[in-house]
């Protein structure tokens, strides 16, 4: 299960070091694509695939946005030896990244965020919004 907060930076080539934790969990593979709240999702191989297959049977007419927004920005993600990977400039433009930045695990996958944006969702959210979800689905 992928956990944790990681704070990094991005150098100015767009790499980043990915956790060992989290590298472990992606595999030697992995991919990133847009995520929701300008954020930067990344899926193992085995669950992209996953996701894709799932979106591709859907019908395209009610799904063509989705699959623009997902598979155009996607990018396959192969950690040098240091454990950096580099993220695509679409994507870090998406997700205004430019120097500090936070790696977070959401379970099933990660999110790499704008150290201020991810700072700003955290004043935002209550307690009483995830106790409404927990309530909603009895967690």
């Amino acid at each position: 299960m992928l956990i944790g907060s990681y704070q990094h930076n991005i150098d100015t080539k767009g790499r980043v070091i990915m956790p060992a934790k989290f590298r472990e969990e992606l595999g030697e593979v992995f991919y990133a694509t847009k995520g929701t709240d300008e954020s930067i999702t990344v899926l193992s191989q085995k669950a992209w695939e996953e996701l894709g297959q799932k979106i591709c049977a859907l019908p395209s007419a009610q799904t063509k946005d989705l699959k623009r927004f997902l598979f155009s920005s996607a990018a396959e993600l192969v950690p040098d030896k240091q454990g950096r990977i580099l993220l695509p400039q679409l994507l870090r433009d998406y997700a205004h990244l430019d120097k500090d930045i936070m790696i977070i695990g959401t379970g099933s996958r990660v999110e790499i965020w704008d150290m201020e944006r991810w700072n700003q969702y955290n004043q935002e959210i209550s307690e009483s919004q995830v106790l409404e979800v927990m309530n909603l689905y009895e967690i």
